[in-house]
């Protein structure tokens, strides 16, 4: 693809995964019955630190991996706390804008773990204006599809993906969720890739049915995943593998383990792009690890 000089320093690859997108607070309802329409229904609800750029940065940060968090974040006190979060959690929040107010996702949580989210991003899709400063010391920067739907942050994102292809940074996009392609539709978003050209493409099940996806995409390491069922990894010029998932007892809530399962790919000692099969067995851990902490919870 073609890209624009990079004006003032030019990145320099090192050691730390970069994510952009959003930094928000998730709002857990997990419901004890079915929504009672227009009446009250039993639930227990929390709060907690959510957007799935932020996600992926946090566990990669508790994998030990250095990591950097780029985003926009409300000057509100929630944003404050968030901001605190991501710090206490080993992340470099360093280059985050301070700017209108938080986002909030709500997730409902139903008795087998799944989701559905009712989501307000508010000031995360402002995002504009990026510094290549914000490349220094990375090797691989990571964008939910969610950071290229809709808003400045989209440019954002795409200009971050073409320094980083001048400058050698790998290049991670996650599909993110059915609702986001069949919202900026699924031809586009194959146009897209096409046109971004990243070196990893992680997906589910449903959202890589949605894309046809049926083996590597463009020259990509492509991973479906499918939760406790095997992923499929598809290597550019070799055979497809299934790597069986972890099964984990008494799931209560699955919110964040697609981005914990990205952490643990990207991080991979031996390195994702040696070695895909043994970066997608460090995801079902680190996935699978995040859902035991969610069941003592």
């Amino acid at each position: 693809m073609a890209v624009e000089p990079v004006p003032g320093v030019p990145a320099t690859v090192g050691d730390v995964l970069a994510t952009v997108g959003d930094l928000v607070e998730d709002v857990i309802v997990r419901l004890d019955e079915s929504v009672n329409v227009a009446s009250d229904t039993p639930a227990s609800i929390s709060r907690r630190r959510g957007g799935s750029a932020a996600n992926v940065a946090v566990a990669a940060a508790g994998l030990g991996h250095r990591s950097r968090f780029l985003g926009q974040v409300g000057i509100d006190a929630i944003g404050t706390a968030l901001l605190a979060d991501m710090t206490d959690g080993g992340v470099d929040v360093a280059w985050v804008r301070r700017s209108g107010s938080t986002g909030t996702i709500v997730a409902l949580v139903d008795s087998t773990g799944e989701r559905s989210m009712l989501t307000d991003r508010r000031t995360c899709v402002d995002l504009s204006d990026p510094d290549p400063a914000w490349l220094e010391g990375v090797n691989v920067l990571h964008i939910p599809l969610y950071s290229l739907a809709t808003g400045a942050v989209a440019a954002t994102a795409t200009t971050l993906i073409g320094w980083a292809h001048e400058h050698h940074i790998d290049v991670s996009i996650d599909a993110s969720s059915r609702a986001v392609l069949r919202g900026m539709g699924t031809a586009r978003v194959r146009r897209l890739l096409a046109d971004l050209e990243p070196d990893v493409l992680l997906a589910n099940r449903d959202e890589a049915l949605a894309l046809d996806v049926d083996g590597a995409v463009g020259n990509c390491v492509t991973v479906v995943k499918a939760g406790a069922d095997p992923a499929i990894v598809h290597s550019p010029n070799a055979p497809s593998v299934e790597v069986p998932g972890i099964a984990v007892a008494d799931v209560r809530d699955t919110t964040g383990a697609g981005d914990a399962f990205a952490a643990g790919f990207l991080t991979h000692t031996g390195g994702w792009r040696r070695d895909p099969i043994g970066a997608c067995r460090a995801g079902h851990r680190c996935a699978a690890a995040l859902l035991v902490s969610r069941a003592t919870q």
